[in-house]
């Protein structure tokens, strides 16, 4: 039985492939960009990955906090280093963001145990 990071995955791959599919232009750019935008360059990919994550908690999109902990993740970054980081976007956002920390911190934890 698939776990919940595998479930998300799945249903994120589907769905991009099923947009990307439907031949837009104007989403197939802005896929585009938002893959290269997250490439390394003056900034590392890691420090990249930690400002979207910040941006999506402050933003309070689930699943974009979800994407940027798996590639925080697979950037090496540490527990503490994710803390720090929702601390800053919970500072920013405010308690409006609470819930998403909770929802996150869940999630990282599952990323950890995966």
């Amino acid at each position: 039985m698939p776990n919940q990071v595998d479930e998300f995955n799945q249903y994120r791959a589907k769905m991009n492939q099923r947009l990307l599919e439907a031949d837009n232009k104007i989403i197939k750019r802005i896929f585009n960009l938002d893959t290269n935008a997250f490439n390394a360059g003056d900034l590392p990919v890691k420090t990249k990955e930690l400002l979207g994550l910040v941006a999506s908690a402050v933003l309070r999109c689930d699943d974009c906090v979800k994407y940027h902990l798996e590639k925080c993740r697979d950037e090496g970054a540490t527990t503490s280093e994710i803390m720090e980081t929702l601390s800053i976007a919970t500072l920013v956002g405010g308690t409006i963001v609470i819930p998403h920390l909770r929802r996150a911190y869940e999630y990282w934890e599952l990323l950890q145990n995966s």
